[in-house]
């Protein structure tokens, strides 16, 4: 029997090892004190199927409804910006926009079970910070159960760092960048996937579309779908050799990147013709309003075959080489949306689904 607290710091829910009197959170490393065990929250019940949701991690936000805690669909979805910044993005926020109509409206997502991370949300706690972030991935997967449908939407930068695990067919683990990431670091993949993939359970169903640099295996799923541009793939293995394990806890992951970990991804007003979008996120979108989400085989060749026929104008360079070179935009890369899974299957007949 497992017992149940918040994190008296950040409020996460927390669950306390049997006779403990404290515990560390894994988000903001506060140490929570048990005064008395008769203060405790009654017992988590052992049964799946009776077990009650926890509590969101954003309860103790500013008022205003927090999104419900259980669902059938849920999202998690992330712009950002960095505005007045050398790494101003300009079409992160109008992603992110796009997406949630896009989620509420063709594939009848509650609004209510949607987080949304911009620079232009009022509320302090859903503000793409690296801690924010962390929660809302954490919410994500909370409490989920059989039947369920997730999504997690990025759009901001990607970028890369020197793997220290040996987990990495390359060597270099890929990063999401909050919008503080200068002052509390990036997010890298391996804590992205101890997140978000491990736990999930049988039955529910997780989809991420990252539109960053960098981003072709930032989820660190076992498989890689190497495709070419006649549409013939092969399911490429990217298990770890130390034998460590990046799969599920028997649920599905199946993740569309906007390029492949050496690539940049754009942000341009080339694809719309009226403002910027990710190109990723545009192709993506537009590839299920042209019909072509029927397979998932059929929404890769059609999101890559749009890029790929875009003026090349407007495409931005990784982070870390804006960085290096103090912000100039000189290096470019075509971008190849990429497609990874937690198991291998038939792209073409596979229907795609949120």
């Amino acid at each position: 029997m497992l017992m149940q607290v918040n994190c008296s710091n950040c409020h996460a829910p927390l669950h306390l090892p049997p006779a403990a009197n404290s515990i560390c959170c894994v988000l903001c490393q506060a140490i929570t004190l048990i005064a008395d065990p008769r203060s405790l929250p009654l017992p988590l019940p052992s049964s799946s199927h009776q077990q009650q949701p926890l509590p969101s991690p954003y309860n103790h936000a500013p008022p205003g409804p927090p999104p419900q805690a259980h669902g059938r669909k849920r999202a998690v979805i992330c712009g950002v910006s960095y505005k007045n910044t050398q790494y101003e993005l300009n079409g992160c926020i109008n992603d992110a926009n796009c997406m949630k109509f896009l989620l509420v409206n063709r594939f009848m997502f509650p609004e209510s079970s949607i987080i949304m991370l911009t620079e232009e949300e009022t509320d302090p706690y859903k503000r793409p910070t690296k801690r924010n972030i962390r929660m809302a991935l954490r919410w994500l997967v909370q409490g989920c159960q059989p039947g369920d449908s997730l999504v997690f939407h990025y759009s901001g930068h990607g970028s890369q760092q020197k793997d220290d695990n040996g987990d990495e067919v390359d060597g270099y683990d890929e990063t999401l960048c909050p919008l503080d990431f200068e002052s509390q670091g990036t997010i890298i993949d391996d804590e992205i996937n101890a997140t978000i993939v491990r736990p999930l359970p049988c039955g529910v169903k997780l989809h991420a579309i990252i539109d960053a640099c960098h981003s072709g295996t930032v989820l660190d799923l076992p498989y890689l779908c190497k495709m070419d541009r006649k549409g013939r793939y092969v399911w490429e293995d990217h298990r770890p050799r130390s034998g460590m394990w990046k799969g599920t806890n028997g649920g599905e992951v199946i993740s569309f990147s906007g390029c492949a970990d050496d690539q940049t991804s754009a942000d341009t007003s080339a694809l719309s013709k009226i403002t910027s979008t990710g190109a990723m996120t545009y192709s993506f979108i537009q590839a299920i309003e042209y019909g072509h989400a029927t397979t998932y085989g059929n929404m890769l060749n059609a999101m890559r075959s749009n890029i790929r026929h875009v003026d090349e104008g407007g495409f931005v360079t990784s982070l870390l080489t804006m960085l290096l070179t103090g912000g100039s935009l000189g290096g470019r890369s075509r971008q190849e949306p990429q497609l990874t899974a937690t198991e291998p299957f038939d792209v073409y007949n596979k229907p795609f689904s949120l």
